[in-house]
């Protein structure tokens, strides 16, 4: 991987004075045509050994082009607050919008290579890395993003001359510091280390330019020039017909599936409701106070047909829960900053830390229901949306969420019903729109994605639970009581005990009759 940049690599001033005003002036336009159209975002990671140049090609480029435009990221070791998200979670919120370029001093690529040099990543598990940075750099160039990746090379002697040269300079030496003496004698680790990932990460929608770091004007062009192609280049580029999309295929079931197979006449009488709902609260509120919970977060997500009932579900969780450690998050369109990013942007930044719980009032789910449903995105965007919502959902599992999915289901005559109701009760007005009377006219259109939604996004991590919404106290009840199930088998919690112990033993809980 590092053969051609080991190769010497040099220009001589003249020819580098000569080369830079046109390329500074090509540089410029591109960058302002990419901020006036804003067709896509462009993510560089600048990445490499140390002394290499990585500071000095992200300062050129602050040089070169209009730094109103473009932002660097650096990352280091994770604060606590990062270290309690999945990993990817601090470069999501970091992403450039369209129309932007976002430099990476530091990437998802830093960690894994450090903790393998460490013996804390074994190749297996590294190879695991590579293959989530994969999918994750996948679904940003399908959302449009142009991703250029640089390894600024040096070999150990180059690499030594170059550490004893900023170490000399009053201006850098701050630069260069005992870890940085000390990696010198990894660098053989580093090379076998930082050539199997770089391999194993290089693609054509994620490529990597290994460029060789000796030279500081070789090295500035050969980043300028690379940036500046795939930028015509994608600036160039018509809009390309849609991509054919294989259906998806259906065994015939004579109209049963999971909808219709559910029974919505489930009923629950008050008297039993009011013990039901306080037994399965006061555990609720139990459980998220243990102490296996201040490891873990929450992330409730809950879905369903208008009018099923999902606010009130939220309220009677929320009831359990310390306003401190909850968050409500009602998802509605997106913003016109939210358009700018990938559809899966505007969901990551929400994800709970430690301790906490997120719970969403609708979900990342609109792109394989309304989305779907209504046109909003082509068939490629939802149907690659199913991938890539199992990995979200798989990701925060494997950090420790605990992702709880509910669909509340009911009938088109109750809906009929609580629909007439909220028009001729004052206080319910507002919750009922014209958008709610026309999605009622694509029932079948929207209970078909559903179907779809269940059978392709219902994993072992983050299963759906499908419930029957006909009547709320069933349906609240219902809730509560999987959520509750789910953090007891999350946690290791006995369910016949109290989840809580003031003093370090087991107190058995009345269960209501």
């Amino acid at each position: 991987m590092f053969e051609a940049a080991e190769i010497a690599h040099k220009i001589s001033k003249a020819d580098y004075r000569k080369a830079l005003p046109e390329l500074r002036k090509a540089l410029l336009d591109a960058q302002a045509e990419l901020h006036a159209r804003k067709p896509f975002a462009v993510i560089l990671l600048i990445s490499g050994q140390d002394g290499a140049g990585k500071s000095e090609t992200i300062n050129t480029l602050y040089e070169w082009m209009d730094p109103h435009y473009l932002s660097t990221l650096a990352f280091s070791e994770p604060s606590d607050e990062e270290a309690e998200r999945p990993a990817l979670w601090r470069y999501w919120k970091s992403l450039p919008p369209r129309g932007r370029i976002g430099i990476f001093a530091g990437s998802w690529y830093s960690t894994p290579i450090r903790e393998h040099m460490a013996g804390t990543l074994s190749t297996l598990e590294l190879d695991a890395r590579a293959e989530q940075i994969n999918r994750f750099e996948t679904m940003l160039h399908n959302e449009g993003a142009l991703i250029l990746k640089f390894w600024f090379h040096l070999d150990k002697a180059a690499q030594k001359k170059r550490l004893q040269a900023l170490e000399h300079d009053p201006r850098t030496a701050w630069r260069v510091t005992k870890k940085s003496w000390e990696r010198l004698k990894g660098v053989d680790h580093l090379r076998r280390t930082a050539g199997h990932l770089l391999r194993m990460s290089d693609s054509p929608s994620a490529p990597w330019v290994v460029v060789d770091g000796r030279d500081d004007e070789y090295r500035s062009l050969t980043v300028g020039r690379v940036l500046l192609d795939a930028l015509r280049a994608r600036l160039a580029q018509t809009q390309a017909a849609t991509t054919p999309v294989a259906p998806i295929v259906r065994l015939s079931t004579g109209g049963l599936n999971v909808l219709t197979a559910m029974n919505l006449r489930r009923h629950l009488d008050t008297a039993r409701y009011e013990l039901e709902l306080a037994h399965w609260q006061g555990s609720l509120s139990r459980l998220v106070r243990h102490a296996h919970f201040m490891k873990r977060a929450l992330v409730c997500v809950m879905e369903g047909v208008d009018a099923a009932g999902k606010g009130g579900a939220i309220r009677r969780i929320c009831a359990a829960l310390d306003a401190r450690q909850y968050h409500v998050i009602p998802v509605a369109a997106p913003t016109e900053e939210e358009r700018l990013q990938p559809y899966l942007w505007r969901f990551w930044r929400q994800l709970p830390r430690h301790g906490h719980a997120t719970l969403f009032d609708r979900s990342w789910y609109g792109r394989v229901l309304v989305e779907r449903i209504e046109g909003l995105c082509q068939e490629a965007d939802w149907m690659r949306a199913y991938s890539e919502i199992n990995d979200f959902e798989h990701e925060m599992h494997d950090s420790g969420v605990i992702v709880v999915k509910f669909w509340l289901q009911i009938s088109q005559d109750e809906q009929l019903r609580r629909f007439k109701e909220r028009e001729s009760t004052a206080f319910k007005r507002f919750k009922i729109t014209e958008e709610d009377w026309r999605n009622r006219e694509k029932w079948d259109a929207y209970q078909q994605a559903v179907c779809d939604m269940v059978e392709r996004t219902s994993t072992g991590n983050a299963p759906w639970t499908l419930v029957e919404a006909n009547d709320k106290k069933h349906a609240r009840v219902k809730i509560l009581q999987t959520l509750c199930e789910r953090l007891q088998n999350e946690l290791g919690i006995s369910p016949d005990t109290d989840p809580h112990p003031s003093n370090g033993t087991k107190h058995k809980v009345k269960r209501a009759k």
